[in-house]
């Protein structure tokens, strides 16, 4: 079931989909080729998801890395999920971000995703 309150039920400019899950470009990418995997009916969170849905969810999440391989040749890719706002969920629909990677994007890539975003990073350190 969607809900007729949430931006990703409504998303329509669908990149990627199959019968339960779709992909769309992320409207705040933190690289080029950002997507988003989300299921097509309303889940707040990823451990809400049906197993089924999940399963549709992985292949999309392989359909995308392929589509972004042909489309930005990237080196690598992180793949994240936030569950509720503690982690950082700031839209309470279930989503995978599929974030390609590139030679040289960030200085040193050690720790992944942590680094990726050197304002966030300093921002942290601060604290």
């Amino acid at each position: 079931m969607q809900e007729a309150d949430c931006i990703f039920c409504q998303k329509t400019d669908i990149i990627l989909e199959n019968d339960l899950a779709k992909a769309f470009w992320d409207l705040h990418p933190v690289r080029k080729g950002h997507l988003l995997v989300v299921p097509k009916d309303h889940y707040t969170t990823y451990f809400e998801v049906p197993a089924a849905t999940r399963v549709a969810m992985d292949h999309l999440l392989f359909d995308a890395r392929d589509l972004l391989i042909e489309r930005y040749h990237p080196a690598g890719f992180n793949i994240g999920i936030n569950v509720d706002a503690a982690a950082g969920q700031t839209v309470m629909h279930a989503h995978v971000h599929l974030i390609p990677r590139y030679e040289g994007d960030v200085p040193d890539p050690t720790g992944g995703i942590r680094r990726m975003i050197p304002h966030a990073v300093k921002k942290l350190l601060r604290h």
